[in-house]
């Protein structure tokens, strides 16, 4: 059944007359006639009585032209859904984050600008480490993810954001804690508290490398679960750790937070996603990371 045929059988129920009903549908009456006779004879049943004073819709009619109206109003509401997912305009964002990342303000800023603008996708949000995220957008339960680089599987594509600054942590009470800055030969000799390397490859070995570029390799202390959870550890005297600087927000007593003097190393921060090119509300959500990321000179 041709949508078409619905719409010549609505508007000729409306405007009791096949005359008018084509003078409005633009047509000539011979075809519009005829499309509703292929029509009667497709569903096997009469829809209008003609008479000279027009046409006058069947028991059948009647009770089928609510029916079209209903199909054609759900595929204008088709049509509107899928032109609005195509523009990233409805649907849902489903966005994963490493761990601690939702500490850094743009994010918030991103998803409240993103929700002032399109109020209709349904935004959710879920935290994990890099690797579990890389795992959810190849399980489709997640479609985008904010993570450190590198991915561990090859087949995420990452689109980068910005390398944050770091910090070093050091328990408060600590001789080196009365000091603004550090460098970092200065807790060469400190326990090193770390986080495991599969959580975030690429800033555990950027830590790593500007610590032997500054000439020692660290003393490892105890390791942290997560990469925020280096805070707490510092503030309970473990050792010190070298955080991202975003991590100071972490509003726990006993730890101090210290500007470092001289190379540091940075904390790579990237947009993952199934595909290289990002379409619909994530591609939308990624222009508003990158343009706050821009602005705040991150």
């Amino acid at each position: 059944m041709d949508l078409r045929h619905l719409r010549y059988f609505i508007a000729i129920a409306d405007h009791g007359s096949f005359t008018r009903a084509a003078e409005v549908l633009h047509i000539e009456q011979p075809p519009l006639s005829q499309q509703i006779k292929s029509l009667e004879t497709e569903l096997g049943l009469k829809l209008f009585e003609r008479s000279r004073r027009g046409a006058v819709l069947t028991d059948a009619g009647e009770q089928l032209v609510e029916q079209a109206r209903t199909i054609l109003t759900l595929e204008h509401q088709f049509r509107l859904l899928a032109t609005g997912l195509a523009r990233g305009e409805q649907g849902r964002l489903r966005i994963g984050m490493a761990g601690a990342v939702s500490l850094l303000p743009l994010i918030p800023q991103a998803i409240r600008a993103f929700r002032e603008k399109w109020p209709e996708i349904q935004i959710t949000l879920e935290e994990s480490n890099t690797p579990a995220l890389c795992e959810a957008l190849n399980e489709s339960r997640v479609d985008i993810a904010i993570v450190r680089p590198p991915a561990p599987d090859p087949g995420i594509s990452l689109h980068p954001l910005f390398d944050a600054p770091t910090l070093i942590a050091v328990p408060k009470g600590h001789p080196l804690s009365q000091r603004g800055t550090l460098r970092l030969t200065d807790v060469a000799n400190e326990p090193f508290l770390i986080f495991d390397r599969t959580l975030g490859p690429g800033f555990y070995d950027a830590i790593i490398s500007a610590c032997q570029q500054a000439g020692f390799t660290p003393h490892f202390g105890q390791s942290a679960p997560q990469i925020a959870a280096t805070v707490p550890m510092v503030a309970a005297g473990l050792g010190v750790s070298i955080v991202p600087a975003y991590l100071s927000q972490i509003h726990v007593d006993g730890a101090t937070f210290h500007r470092i003097e001289g190379p540091s190393p940075r904390a790579s921060i990237s947009l993952a996603s199934r595909t290289p090119e990002l379409s619909g509300p994530s591609a939308n959500f990624h222009k508003i990371l990158l343009k706050l990321a821009t602005s705040e000179g991150k």
